[in-house]
């Protein structure tokens, strides 16, 4: 959970409340993402990862299936108990913790590489840093990623972020741009890009499963009382029947920063 007002005006975000939606729904960034980070050096077996935010364990069960040894951590305990629940359906090992970035939850020298995909604007910046650097080995790589559709770019995206801030104006996340900066928007804190990239991927969806993506993004489930899900949904339904096909693609962009920490 965070504070009310730090991301979305006047709106607490508990992702625990939308876990559920979020496991089927949200499986995270396409097999071309963690082959492109093997390509870096990042996924390798025995790669010691630590996955922050890390949700119903998207990134961190890949990597498991890769052969390398994985922890995840996240605030909100609803989202550990169904990444333990799916490694498990899996028969994977993850160290899953609920814990904040910001925390040290393990002892130093750890983890070679950190990453933290689609959740960095979450964290305090320095703090995290300075946590990651307590437990990464020196010289330790952090990833930060993100995988995003376009709404500038396809009219069922845009048409659907129009009816979430009908039903929450206070969510931030609608209309972007689709811009990639070379360097982060933070200042300077010991840390080199040693890699980036970024590229474009459809990904298919169903009427049903584009209302469950939408539903576990963060200004629906993670936001609304049950009541506004269930309106939303409902509307969100109505307009899918009326603007899409059975059977679309969405345009994605993926991107990942690779930072040395100095």
């Amino acid at each position: 959970m965070h504070r009310a007002g730090t991301i979305d005006p006047g709106r607490v975000i508990d992702w625990g409340r939308t876990a559920e939606d979020y496991a089927q729904h949200r499986a995270g960034p396409p097999a071309s993402f963690f082959q492109r980070l093997l390509d870096l050096g990042v996924g390798l077996p025995g790669q010691r990862i630590l996955d922050l935010a890390t949700g119903t364990g998207a990134l961190a069960r890949s990597f498991a299936a890769q052969g390398c040894r994985v922890a995840g951590t996240d605030i909100a305990a609803g989202q550990i108990d169904m990444a333990r629940r799916l490694a498990d359906a899996q028969g994977l090992q993850v160290d899953f913790r609920v814990a904040a970035a910001e925390q040290v939850v393990f002892p130093a020298a750890s983890f070679d590489v950190a990453t933290a995909n689609q959740c960095w604007l979450y964290f305090d910046v320095a703090r995290t840093l300075q946590a990651l650097r307590a437990q990464l080995v020196p010289r330790g790589l952090l990833v930060i990623g993100h995988f995003s559709w376009l709404p500038r770019e396809d009219p069922i995206a845009r048409a659907s972020e129009e009816l979430v801030l009908q039903f929450n104006p206070a969510w931030r996340g609608a209309d972007w741009s689709g811009a990639v900066p070379e360097l982060p928007g933070w200042p300077d804190q010991g840390v080199r890009v040693r890699s980036r990239f970024v590229y474009d991927e459809p990904v298919g969806f169903t009427r049903d499963g584009w209302r469950g993506r939408m539903r576990a993004c963060r200004g629906v489930g993670a936001t609304l009382t049950a009541a506004e899900v269930a309106d939303f949904d409902q509307a969100h339904a109505q307009l899918l029947d009326r603007i899409a096909p059975a059977r679309f693609f969405i345009p994605h962009r993926i991107d990942a920063h690779l930072f040395e920490l100095a």
